[in-house]
């Protein structure tokens, strides 16, 4: 073959779509960050959650101004911040308060700045966002106000989810074959599924055993689990960049696309990670 032959060749890119050494370089960066951030007390996670939740909120805005549709950010931001402190501080009641507070906030914000039918479907976006959110999160913030193994609990659940993404990355390269769903995630495959799995499981029954002094079990049962709802959440996020008709939420994390792309998965895991280990602890 010459040289003018190979030149011509497209490129190839990855199976998975991903600059691999960026997203690895990104992704240990984070896990940095996050570590010291629960190193010596709970706070400056708390902190760290809300900027990541409020960056999040943000690349949630610019999405939805592509169907015209306006978040009113400001009340969401404050809501935020109000949720995932409250709920830290106070447990499930105030969780639930500062979200009904939070709702209402957004409406009435937005029917004040207009009203009309776009003003019902904004405050409907501003409602969805909340709980898609700072709701989701308030669970993180509940597991890490734990007096015993708070912290602890936190760092289990996103190794968990870091688990997940890794172990159905690399099964999903190697082996993948068989479409999870097509029409929404087309490189999504069950073989990547079952990596998610194994991989989940090893670091729930290792987490739940030495971190947590807890029955195996509990750490299999989060290693069944958190694959089911990760990707449930993944998917969801995916059926809505589809229909924005978006690759990334955004641009934030090179290499991973926006904070949204890489809380999707958590989101929706968050709620049974903290009832599971509420119960069983």
């Amino acid at each position: 073959m010459t040289r003018d032959a190979v030149a011509s060749e497209p490129r190839r890119t990855p199976k998975a779509g991903r600059d691999l050494p960026k997203a690895i370089a990104v992704g240990v960066g984070l896990l940095l960050v996050v570590g010291a951030s629960l190193g010596f007390r709970p706070e400056p996670f708390v902190l760290l959650a809300i900027a990541a939740v409020g960056a999040a909120l943000w690349e949630l805005k610019q999405a939805f101004l592509r169907r015209d549709i306006h978040l009113p950010l400001l009340p969401l931001l404050v809501g935020a911040a109000g949720i995932m402190i409250s709920s830290y501080y106070a447990g499930p009641e105030a969780l639930m308060v500062s979200f009904v507070l939070t709702v209402a906030g957004v409406v009435v914000w937005r029917v004040i700045d207009g009203s009309g039918t776009a003003a019902v479907r904004d405050a409907a976006a501003g409602t969805f966002a909340t709980a898609y959110l700072p709701f989701m999160a308030g669970f993180v913030m509940m597991m890490l106000a734990n007096p015993e193994n708070g912290r602890i609990q936190v760092l289990l659940f996103i190794l968990l989810a870091v688990a997940n993404d890794v172990g159905g990355y690399v099964a999903g390269v190697l082996f993948g074959r068989h479409p999870l769903a097509r029409s929404i995630s087309p490189k999504k495959s069950w073989e990547g599924l079952a990596g998610s799995f194994v991989l989940a499981t090893a670091v729930g029954v290792v987490g739940a055993v030495y971190g947590l002094g807890a029955s195996p079990v509990i750490g299999v049962a989060l290693g069944v689990m958190v694959p089911l709802t990760a990707t449930v959440g993944d998917l969801a996020e995916s059926m809505i960049k589809r229909d924005l008709e978006l690759k990334d939420m955004g641009s934030l994390l090179p290499g991973h696309g926006g904070v949204l792309d890489r809380l999707d998965s958590m989101l929706l895991t968050a709620p049974f990670v903290f009832l599971l280990l509420s119960v069983s602890l």
